[in-house]
């Protein structure tokens, strides 16, 4: 929840250049799992980007993911080129990179 309103920032800032964000929610307690408690938290926290519902861990078990969250950049070839690992926040040094890296991948 708390890299939200950096995720958020990507999206708004990147999406009329083509930079697609979809969150993928993987839950870690058992009220996690139902989808009207989830819409209610994308309600609730402002979420513009599309959220798919991962109650099998299929994605995160496809991404090998490990980490609450994770944050994946994959090119338009469907090239994995960046893993942020941990929370994501403004006016960080993973934020530059972050940033840096959507620009570089946003002209390619």
């Amino acid at each position: 929840m708390r890299t939200i309103p950096a995720v958020r920032e990507l999206h708004q800032r990147y999406q009329a250049q083509g930079l697609v964000v979809i969150g993928v929610h993987s839950p870690e307690f058992q009220h996690e799992h139902a989808v009207n408690n989830v819409k209610d938290a994308i309600a609730r926290l402002d979420v513009p980007y599309p959220v798919a519902l991962d109650n099998d861990f299929a994605t995160w078990n496809a991404f090998r993911n490990r980490y609450w969250p994770a944050l994946y950049l994959i090119d338009k070839r469907g090239v994995m080129r960046y893993t942020h690992i941990g929370e994501l926040r403004q006016s960080t040094a993973g934020w530059t990179e972050v940033t840096e890296l959507i620009e570089t991948l946003l002209k390619e």
